[in-house]
């Protein structure tokens, strides 16, 4: 089973991207709309966040049926006219599979809740809770009813973590998968499919919140190959790619690997952590360079010469915008969102872009903790409180920190609630709306860019196959890297400042073509000087 490393997959957070009914949510008649708006930006995959039916405690990572639709989004007629409009436009469609855990109004729980001991063993119960920390906040744990016994949940308490072990919950999961993949899904985004494999024993692990005890383990990859077997593999080109938490890079190259027929491509966040004082989200600190020069420095040239293949990305449902976080947005927004565009969709694995981005959306800039939904926000704003931070001090944190930031509404026009509604959007819209909206933009500098950039993965081999070789690895505001494949050779350099920079620039390049840049070209010399935030990709043969 090979996968089209040519493709860029398009990220869409439904209950915010388009609202057809005026009820305030996002609904798949509103991606239906917008697919002549996703063809025309050139992409070839949609991936959509859980539209399943859920008590939405997680915003849909807790799914009480795996194989309906969620009114709030529409119908399975709905489903299935955007999977037929998609394939009019090029476009497939790429499905989140939630199956570390599963919420606690599924039938599966309820009946387990209920006595039945087939099911109570699709779970992980235990007589006694390990001192594992929940990534939500509290005991990896909470009481199993009224029996004395508790069940594990490695996130919210209703998100009951499944019992991978047993053979019956891996059979319901692989018919699950094959449903979506009977209605035409060409593609899966498994959520933290990483955490699957937890110990048969469990036993304490004080160490990082308990972390080492259900991370990646060896196990994983078995269960992995049998879904592939089971399911997708089955398909020429079809993707896959894993949510990988804290992961590494010697695991994503086993997950990736073409011969060991597990998943397409692998997620990791550690490039998102580079504004984690001490590993610690809740905390305001600039972004460490260095690091995240290093990570992406190291994981490319691992992967590269491994054969491992990533998944490329900035944004998602889960993290602030990019722009806010890495680039001076008051005077080089265009600047900023075209260099960290280019820095990674000329890169060698597959690019994401999260709706909005091609725009060059922010994070809302909300006046109060009363505009915030998000579940572990919330948690985090008390945790910071009772930990001593003033209100001002917790409430700063979550502005910069927050999921909603990327959750807010797409920004369509300047009308009310940026085009995303007629009604009561269910989060308020960003405040930059009437300046940063796609009727603006379409014909700005941000979204022309990213169409060519997914022109030139199209086209050009070297981009889409090529090696990755780090460059310019001393310089402390540059980073760039070398793609090489059949005598091409693609040198791309980014300026991740706001300041002026000058390189010495290798013989081989000084005769080279332009191939790309934010910033009108002065030409190739011995020396070139990097404007704020310039992004310049240089082609030559030899």
């Amino acid at each position: 089973m090979t996968f089209d490393k040519r493709k860029v997959v398009y990220q869409i957070y439904p209950k915010s991207f388009k609202d057809t009914t005026g009820k305030g949510t996002g609904d798949l008649r509103g991606v239906i709309e917008k697919l002549p708006y996703l063809a025309d930006l050139g992409v070839d995959m949609v991936w959509l966040n859980p539209f399943y039916p859920s008590p939405q405690r997680d915003n849909g990572y807790d799914v009480s049926d795996y194989t309906a639709i969620n009114s709030d989004f529409g119908t399975m007629a709905d489903f299935e006219e955007m999977i037929a409009t998609g394939k009019r436009h090029n476009i497939d469609f790429m499905l989140d599979m939630v199956f570390n855990h599963c919420s606690t109004d599924h039938e599966w729980f309820q009946k387990a809740l209920a006595g039945d001991p087939y099911y109570q063993d699709f779970f992980i119960i235990r007589d006694q809770p390990t001192d594992w920390r929940s990534k939500f906040g509290g005991s990896a744990w909470s009481p199993f009813g009224d029996t004395g016994r508790y069940y594990l949940h490695l996130f919210d308490e209703t998100q009951a973590d499944l019992n991978w072990r047993n053979p019956n919950v891996r059979a319901k999961i692989f018919k699950i998968v094959n449903f979506w993949r009977d209605k035409g899904v060409k593609g899966f985004r498994f959520d933290v499919i990483n955490l699957i494999g937890k110990d048969e024993l469990l036993a304490d692990c004080p160490v990082d919140d308990g972390k080492p005890a259900y991370t990646d383990k060896p196990i994983v990859h078995d269960y992995l190959r049998m879904m592939n077997e089971a399911s997708f593999g089955q398909d020429d080109d079809f993707m896959t790619v894993g949510e990988m938490s804290s992961t590494t890079i010697e695991n994503c190259l086993l997950y990736s690997a073409e011969d060991r027929h597990e998943l397409s491509m692998t997620f990791n966040f550690h490039h998102l952590k580079v504004d984690y004082k001490d590993g610690q989200k809740w905390s305001l600190i600039p972004f460490d360079f260095e690091t995240l020069k290093d990570l992406f420095h190291t994981w490319g040239e691992k992967m590269s010469k491994a054969n491992g293949w990533s998944a490329l990305f900035w944004n998602n449902h889960d993290q602030p915008r990019a722009l806010n976080r890495f680039i001076d947005i008051k005077n080089f927004r265009n600047e900023g969102a075209t260099m960290l565009a280019a820095s990674i969709h000329l890169s060698r694995g597959t690019p994401y872009i999260y709706m909005g981005e091609e725009i060059g959306m922010l994070d809302p800039d909300f006046d109060s903790m009363d505009d915030y939904v998000d579940v572990e926000s919330i948690n985090a704003y008390q945790i910071m409180m009772e930990q001593g931070k003033t209100a001002e001090e917790a409430f700063a944190i979550i502005k910069a920190k927050s999921r909603d930031n990327s959750r807010t509404p797409m920004q369509w026009d300047d009308s009310a609630n940026a085009g995303f509604t007629t009604g009561t959007s269910w989060l308020k819209v960003s405040k930059s709306y009437p300046d940063i909206n796609v009727k603006k933009e379409k014909t700005g500098k941000i979204y022309p860019f990213y169409k060519e950039l997914i022109r030139l993965r199209k086209t050009m081999p070297l981009i889409a196959e090529g090696s990755y070789k780090a460059a310019y690895k001393d310089s402390q505001q540059v980073y760039a890297f070398e793609r090489q494949l059949d005598g091409e050779r693609l040198l791309v350099v980014n300026n991740f400042y706001a300041q002026e920079v000058t390189l010495e620039l290798e013989p081989v390049y000084q005769n080279g073509q332009v191939l790309l840049s934010n910033y009108e070209s002065d030409g190739l010399g011995k020396t070139i000087t990097l404007k704020p935030y310039q992004t310049l990709a240089i082609l030559t043969k030899g």
